[in-house]
Parts: C-alpha cells; sequence; structure tokens
C-alpha cells in the first residue's frame, strides 16, 4: 500500500514538474521575469495538485457507491483542493469574476479528461467483450 501511495505521488510529482516546465517555456519564449521564489511557489503548488491527482484516483478504487457517485465526490473534491492552492498562490485573484470564469475553464478540461477516459474504457471493454465472445 505504502508502496503504491508513494508510486502515484511521484507520478503525480512528475506531472506538475511537467506543467511547470511547459509554463516556464512560455514564460522564456515571451521574455516574462520571475524571482526565484516566484517560480518555486508555483512549482510547488503545480506538484501539490500533481500529488493530489495521482491519490485522488484511490476514490474510483474497490469501494461502496456507483460511479457516478465517485465521479461527483472527485469532482467537488478536484475543485475544492484546486481552488485552495489556485487562490493562496494568486492563480485565481480573489474576487467573483475570476473565480466563476476558473470554474467554467476547470468544468470544462474536468468534462474533456473524463469523457476522454470513459471513451477509453468503453473501447477496452468493448474490445475484451469481443475477445471473450470469440473463445465461446
Amino acid at each position: 500500500m505504502i508502496l503504491e501511495i508513494t508510486k502515484r505521488s511521484m507520478i503525480g510529482i512528475a506531472f506538475g514538474g511537467i506543467f511547470t516546465f511547459i509554463a516556464l517555456t512560455i514564460m522564456k519564449l515571451n521574455n516574462v521575469e520571475s524571482t526565484v521564489s516566484e517560480i518555486w511557489m508555483h512549482m510547488g503548488a503545480s506538484m501539490l495538485l500533481g500529488i493530489y491527482y495521482g491519490l485522488s484516483s484511490y476514490i474510483y478504487g474497490d469501494g461502496e457507491g456507483s460511479y457516478l457517485k465517485k465521479t461527483i465526490f472527485h469532482f467537488c473534491l478536484s475543485l475544492t483542493v484546486y481552488f485552495i492552492i489556485a487562490f493562496t498562490v494568486g492563480w485565481v485573484p480573489l474576487n467573483w469574476l475570476a473565480a466563476l470564469f476558473s470554474f467554467f475553464v476547470f468544468a470544462i478540461i474536468y468534462s474533456i479528461f473524463w469523457f476522454s477516459y470513459y471513451s477509453y474504457y468503453k473501447k477496452v471493454e468493448g474490445s475484451m467483450n469481443e475477445h471473450l465472445n470469440k473463445r465461446e
């Protein structure tokens, strides 16, 4: 269990690092200057989000409840964690318009990821069923 938690956390940190590198590349291409402490803060926040998403997949593991309930819980928890981090480091300004816009962007991106995973696993399910039907 601890090995799996460590593995998922490291994968999350890696994704956080990749997104930070992309942001730094965009900053470099646009000649945007920043301090080391500011980059450190944003990279840490990105890695924290990565760790959260790496570990939050446990929500979908074995257990009680429908996938709809698990998805709603995961969405609400993800939104909460994102806004706590985003407000803290300044990714989203503390005003209603910015928060509302950020909510809609978050929901759209979440929906794209959800639909992509759903489609992928439906395709895998169909392939497995087809393979099992051929064996009979």
